[in-house]
């Protein structure tokens, strides 16, 4: 498989976007919603997705230790790209952030194969403020993690961009919302 953004733009349309009235993760009101899960649980828009985070983490350089992000919305694509990844010999890992530390166990907010100093990558669905990225950045970073960069599938242009660039981390996105006309 290859990636095709005119194919994850097409699902995106078909499987995630739909209009009316919506508070969103933010608190903001709009006239449209993105359910990327529609998408990053798509047995065809995994993949797209996965091909494409691949190709924008391939073009930055030497490959990270780890990609993730937090959890429950990135951890379908975090598994995507980590078995696509694994289809292609990458020796890439995943791992997630808890929403808060573990009150059991080992009592961790990061999980996964990962170690301070490792190279990582947040990989998220939707950016609006971009505050549920930021959270995993600040508990990667937290955890002794160095965030190259956050890729996401797509930018609703409402903020997000300067919030990452005001804590030096670049966001890349495969798509935005000015793709769909909105």
């Amino acid at each position: 498989m290859s990636y095709s953004r005119d194919q994850l733009i097409e699902l995106l349309r078909s499987e995630a976007l739909q209009t009316g009235e919506f508070t969103l993760a933010s608190g903001a009101k709009a006239n449209y919603y993105l359910d990327c899960r529609n998408i990053t649980l798509h047995p065809k828009g995994a993949g797209v997705i996965a091909e494409g985070m691949l190709e924008v983490i391939k073009a930055r350089g030497p490959l990270p230790a780890a990609v993730g992000g937090m959890a429950i919305g990135a951890d379908p694509i975090t598994a995507s790209i980590v078995t696509i990844a694994g289809q292609k010999d990458l020796p890439l890992k995943g791992f997630m952030v808890r929403k808060e530390p573990k009150g059991h166990g080992m009592g961790k907010q990061v999980e996964g194969p990962v170690k301070p100093g490792d190279k990582v990558i947040i990989v998220e669905d939707v950016i609006t403020s971009g505050g549920s990225a930021i959270k995993a950045v600040e508990a990667a970073r937290a955890f002794g993690l160095e965030v190259d960069c956050v890729i996401a599938i797509i930018d609703r242009l409402a903020g997000g961009e300067e919030a990452f660039k005001a804590i030096g981390v670049e966001l890349i996105t495969l798509t935005t919302i000015k793709d769909f006309g909105l």
